[in-house]
Parts: C-alpha cells; sequence; structure tokens
C-alpha cells in the first residue's frame, strides 16, 4: 500500500510541477492546489494510515493510529483550499486589468 501512495504522490508532484512552470495562471494555480494534495498524501503516506485501530481505549488492545498527522493533514487542506480560492480571485482581478492570463503578457503591460 505505502508503495502505491508513494508512486501516486510522485505522479502528482510530476503533473504539479509540470503546471507550475506553465504561462497560463490558472494552470499556475492548479499546480499548486495538485502540489499541496501530494503533500497531503506524502504525510498520511510516512504517518503509517491504515496501521493501528480507532484510538478508542475499549474498542482493542492493540496499536491505536496516530491521530495527529490526520488532524493536521485536515487542517492542511482548509488552509490550501482557502489559499486556492484567494489565488482564483487575485487571477480574476488580474485578467480584468490586464485582458490576458498569460504571464509573458502581464509582465509586458507592467514593463509598459
Amino acid at each position: 500500500m505505502e508503495f502505491h501512495m508513494t508512486i501516486l504522490v510522485g505522479i502528482l508532484v510530476t503533473v504539479a510541477v509540470y503546471l507550475l512552470l506553465s504561462r497560463n495562471m490558472v494552470r499556475i494555480i492548479l499546480g499548486t492546489a495538485v502540489l499541496s494534495h501530494a503533500v497531503h498524501l506524502l504525510i498520511i503516506t510516512m504517518a503509517g494510515a491504515g496501521e493501528g485501530s480507532v484510538p478508542l481505549l475499549r474498542e482493542s488492545d492493540g496499536p491505536y493510529a496516530d491521530a495527529l498527522p490526520q488532524a493536521l493533514i485536515l487542517t492542511a487542506i482548509v488552509i490550501s483550499f482557502a489559499t486556492t480560492a484567494l489565488l482564483l480571485v487575485l487571477a480574476y482581478r488580474t485578467y480584468e486589468e490586464s485582458g490576458s492570463d498569460n504571464m509573458n503578457t502581464i509582465r509586458r503591460i507592467d514593463r509598459e
């Protein structure tokens, strides 16, 4: 299971880097969102998702799953959603001002 998750994280990071190197502003924003999800999956994989049982004392005597990484990932998902929403609003405002979402065109307009 961990091997497959690691391969998936590698694929997501590859896709994110490809999107981040694009000239289109929306693709750059999608690249940051995909990269944040890849990091979330990596942290969950490293924390050992699926190992142990529910952390309730009366359910089982075995090893318990650590709830801290899951809580941190949940918080990180909310923060990345808010960041993505802010970036989309800024991209929309930039598109209204410049009339393009191409980064080269926006840089050219700023220099003039």
